[in-house]
């Protein structure tokens, strides 16, 4: 038996056990790139009208490595694969710039052929205790431009799109509007090296509380700073989990700057595990989105509430139910 297969009946009869009729559907065939229906040999399983549900998520929801490590094996080329069978359409990867050139072909190759999308890999150095680009100091300028040059080729080898990019820390010895100018003079000539290739970084603002002192902290300020820019290489990545911690006010937020956002990431608080598992209302947070006709990634960047293979089992169970409304 295929090494592929084995895991789908594993995870067949698994999740069925783990999680009943929480990921039930009624029977169709999909025939979706990389939406195989899971196949068990427990009889007990199989019913005239229900089948394990695998078709394609209505958002794409992207893992990252290690993820689904128990069920899948340690290898990231097989963990696509999993993802795949199990109706994910992206990944993202944000260590993507530390893998080998050969590992990023080889990526890019089997997502091409999985029909998946490629989400975001950070493109610069972060400096999590200097405020380097609101500092306006001209070498670290010049050293953001040459990670941005050198995420041009990361993009190119894995077909991706989009890529993380955070502005470091703030630079108390100036004024603030002063700090905001710096940046987004640093972000314009990084857009000037992305547009011609259709490239888009976005901006994640990250929360006070896990990551203090950063420049970048509220949607809203991202979505000033993406206007002063004005470029379609230079957008807001609005993840949710540091949102809820920042402001909250989820919802509202993300339409007064939906158009300056090309990039969600999802995590649910407290704990930044997956959805279902804290305070956030995801049913309805990925029904609004859905509902803009969002065509983006959904970036999956938490951890898992549960350990081992049953926890991933429940993972995805989790995000079945959410992406259910």
């Amino acid at each position: 038996m295929k090494r592929r297969h084995f895991i789908q009946n594993t995870l067949a009869a698994s999740t069925a056990l783990l999680t009943g009729s929480t990921i039930l559907a009624a029977a169709t065939k999909d025939s979706t790139p990389g939406s195989n229906a899971l196949q068990t040999s427990n009889s007990k399983l199989q019913t005239p009208n229900f089948k394990l549900q695998t078709s394609n998520f209505k958002l794409k929801y992207a893992p990252h490595d290690g993820m689904f490590k128990h069920n899948a094996g340690d290898n990231f080329l097989d963990q696509i694969r999993f993802m795949a069978d199990q109706g994910f359409t992206a990944i993202e990867d944000n260590d993507m710039w530390k893998r080998e050139v050969n590992m990023q072909e080889k990526i890019g190759a089997l997502l091409s052929q999985l029909g998946m999308t490629m989400g975001v890999f950070v493109a610069n150095r972060i400096n999590w205790s200097e405020g380097t680009l609101a500092s306006g100091d001209k070498d670290a300028r010049a050293a953001f431009l040459q990670d941005i040059r050198g995420a041009v080729d990361i993009a190119r080898r894995v077909n991706a799109k989009w890529m993380t990019v955070v502005p470091n820390c703030v630079f108390p010895r100036i004024d603030p509007d002063y700090q905001t100018a710096n940046v987004v003079e640093s972000l314009r000539r990084a857009a000037d090296i992305l547009e011609p290739h259709g490239l888009v970084m976005v901006l994640e603002p990250l929360n006070f509380r896990d990551h203090p002192n950063l420049f970048l902290t509220d949607v809203a300020q991202g979505y000033l700073i993406c206007k002063a820019v004005d470029s379609p290489s230079c957008k807001i990545l609005y993840d949710i989990y540091h949102a809820q911690i920042q402001h909250g006010n989820l919802i509202p937020n993300m339409e007064a700057a939906w158009d300056e956002i090309a990039y969600f990431q999802i995590g649910d608080n407290p704990g930044r595990k997956e959805p279902t598992t804290g305070e956030i209302n995801y049913k309805n947070v990925f029904k609004y989105i859905h509902s803009r006709g969002f065509q983006g990634v959904c970036g999956m960047e938490h951890g898992n509430a549960k350990p081992g293979a049953d926890g991933e089992l429940a993972l995805i169970a989790a995000y079945r139910e959410v992406d259910g409304f």
